[in-house]
């Protein structure tokens, strides 16, 4: 499920690059994928100057818990010229195909 915006499969997710989470807090400490950047979805606005430096030249893989929110931040990014994939399936995709996951709060897990 695309959302009408360009998508990658969660195992075709480069590991390098930027990766951006934009779920809530309690999302992103319950579990997330080691080295991603959290931005959540509120603050992708006012923060688009971070994300523009912290990617560099490549590509923005956007990801949340199962695709909407990443969907909507992908489509922004692409209007601001930044080239951005949404993560098909989300953080539920992620895990689903054996993605590591870490946690600020003992076993990570997905909410």
């Amino acid at each position: 499920m695309s959302f009408g915006v360009p998508a990658v499969g969660a195992g075709e997710v480069p590991d390098e690059g930027l990766l951006l989470d934009v779920r809530e807090p309690a999302e992103w400490a319950a579990g997330h994928a080691e080295g991603a950047v959290h931005i959540p979805l509120g603050q992708v606005v006012e923060r688009l100057p971070e994300i523009v430096e912290l990617a560099g030249d490549g590509p923005v893989h956007v990801v949340c818990k199962a695709g909407g929110r990443s969907a909507q931040v992908t489509a922004f990014l692409q209007q601001q010229g930044v080239t951005a994939f949404n993560v098909d399936g989300g953080m539920h995709a992620w895990q689903a195909v054996g993605r590591p996951l870490v946690s600020d709060q003992g076993e990570p897990t997905v909410l």
